[in-house]
């Protein structure tokens, strides 16, 4: 029958020979595609592969340029109140309407993924915080119409709220963030990339009201300083991974609040905050033995204060010899092989980015890896003389070019 996967019979006698149940379980297991694909080869097939129950967990990433509003409203219709988990990350065609009529029907929605969806505006949130109470996770990065009347509305219908995302949402001010940490004691992740125009202000809310929060990113803050970082490190003791990359302000204070107030700290990036010295670096892995665990993840990128005497502390700080994994120094100028002799008893270092130190030695990196033999590491030797082709400056390689 025309490329079908059964002729009519043998289709007939599966469905006879497996109750319904069963069939429904096989069916759990496929992704999107294939349970549409399914839906077209029988009547009894379509009512199975479109039951709302194996629409759980939906991921649009796949088709995001093609999908459109009535896309979500019809798959809002079938999967009803089934539906926990969603991302449209990039369906740019996806706009507020489509979204009021998905939280009217998917009133179960645990997990939505908004990211780059560039249509969608504070009446998306509205319809939210109406329809979906149970809302934990919620990714608005790069939807730069959004203001504080989101986080309001937020704030009032989605109590529930443990990660919010509203990276590039550059028009979020500390009235947002105010009234969303009052009303939404369990957050645990707030991811505030590029928001500019937050200060010092709402640090001091988000250190007040949020004793639950794990992870904090502030990349490019660029108007936040010590003094709104260190309430947040008094109020947040469970934190793991704070990003203030970029945020040219803070000082060594930082590292000592740090050391002081945050055990459980195992991601730090601190990249181009050019104030850092050793003195800090040196404080943090002093003030941290008392402490029971240690940072993994370090990221120095643009640190061009920081020398081996930095290292050779943390290198040495109390968990480093099994905690670090990975370190990134490059365009720390200052560092030379004597960092890597520092690091040589971190077991579990796993990468190191060491691009434009312009001191380290291919014979030192050889070294490094006699003790740490499946270490990856990431370095760049300039060619004795640039090739004619090459204009001015050296372009850097992006992270993921490296990686992949």
């Amino acid at each position: 029958s025309g490329g079908m996967m059964f002729t009519n019979s043998d289709e007939a006698a599966i469905n006879k020979k497996l109750p319904k149940e069963l069939l429904l379980r096989i069916f759990s297991f496929l992704d999107v595609v294939t349970l549409c694909r399914c839906a077209q080869v029988s009547r009894s097939w379509n009512v199975l592969a479109l039951d709302g129950s194996n629409w759980q967990r939906i991921d649009l990433f796949d088709f995001q340029r093609d999908i459109e509003g009535r896309v979500v409203e019809n798959i809002s219709k079938r999967c009803g109140g089934f539906l926990r988990k969603l991302s449209l990350r990039g369906c740019l065609g996806v706009g507020d309407s489509a979204l009021r009529t998905f939280s009217q029907n998917c009133r179960n929605i645990e997990l939505l993924s908004l990211n780059g969806c560039t249509k969608i505006t504070d009446s998306t949130c509205n319809s939210l915080s109406k329809f979906c109470p149970k809302l934990k996770h919620l990714d608005l990065a790069s939807c730069t119409s959004i203001t504080n009347l989101s986080l309001k509305a937020l704030s009032e219908g989605c109590p529930l709220l443990e990660q919010l995302n509203i990276s590039w949402c550059d028009q979020v001010t500390k009235d947002g963030i105010q009234a969303l940490v009052r009303c939404c004691p369990g957050l645990k992740g707030l991811f505030l990339k590029g928001c500019t125009q937050l200060e010092d202000e709402a640090l001091k809310h988000i250190g007040g009201h949020c004793p639950e929060l794990v992870t904090l990113n502030l990349q490019t803050c660029s108007q936040i300083t010590d003094e709104g970082l260190i309430t947040i490190c008094r109020g947040c003791h469970r934190l793991q991974s704070l990003c203030v990359s970029g945020c040219a302000n803070i000082t060594d204070a930082i590292l000592h609040a740090l050391g002081q107030n945050c055990p459980r700290l195992r991601i730090l990036e601190v990249a181009r905050c050019s104030q850092l010295t050793d003195v800090g670096f040196t404080t943090l892995a002093r003030v941290s033995v008392a402490s029971t665990s240690w940072l993994h993840d370090f990221i120095l990128s643009h640190c061009e204060l920081i020398t081996d005497d930095g290292i050779r502390h943390l290198g040495s700080g109390p968990c480093a010899h099994d905690r670090l994994e990975v370190i990134e120094l490059d365009n720390c100028p200052l560092i030379t092989d004597a960092s890597l002799e520092h690091l040589k008893n971190c077991h579990s270092l796993d990468r190191i980015e060491l691009y434009d130190c312009q001191q380290i030695t291919r014979a030192g990196i050889k070294r490094l890896r006699t003790h740490l033999p499946n270490i990856k590491v990431h370095a760049y030797f300039a060619p004795v003389t640039p090739p004619p082709s090459v204009g001015g400056s050296r372009q850097r390689f992006c992270r993921c070019c490296v990686l992949l």
